[in-house]
């Protein structure tokens, strides 16, 4: 299991603690120019669907709901490779999950970093 799952915003500056930086978002974030991001992967088959992602639209009333859509996403055959993907990486590194949005605590990045951390408990 990682020595720990933390997310936050791209746009923060990147730190030594942070360990492998790996962007869920789907979408590239704007303004960001790839070589300040310093990432390590960009891994958009985790993200939400576009259908999801547009349905949610960052609404803080609707993240019950998001969450319980998305984490059913990270099973179908659509996010399978990259949500396994991601619980090996979890399962030998410290990550970070990054995103764009403005409001982190409701997240893709929070829910992967919850979901992460249950699987690592097994």
């Amino acid at each position: 299991m990682a020595a720990s799952i933390a997310y936050r915003r791209i746009y923060e500056e990147a730190s030594s603690q942070d360990g492998q930086r790996i962007l869920v978002d789907r979408v590239w974030p704007r303004g960001m120019r790839k070589e300040d991001a310093h990432l390590d992967e960009w891994l958009r088959d985790v993200a939400p669907s576009t259908g999801l992602r547009r349905w949610y639209g960052h609404d803080p009333d609707r993240f019950a709901e998001f969450r319980r859509r998305y984490l059913a996403e990270l099973r179908d055959a659509e996010h399978r490779e990259a949500a396994g993907h991601l619980r090996e990486l979890a399962a030998h590194d410290r990550l970070t999950l990054l995103t764009a949005t403005k409001d982190p605590e409701h997240s893709q990045a929070a829910v992967l970093a919850e979901w992460l951390a249950r699987k690592g408990e097994r």
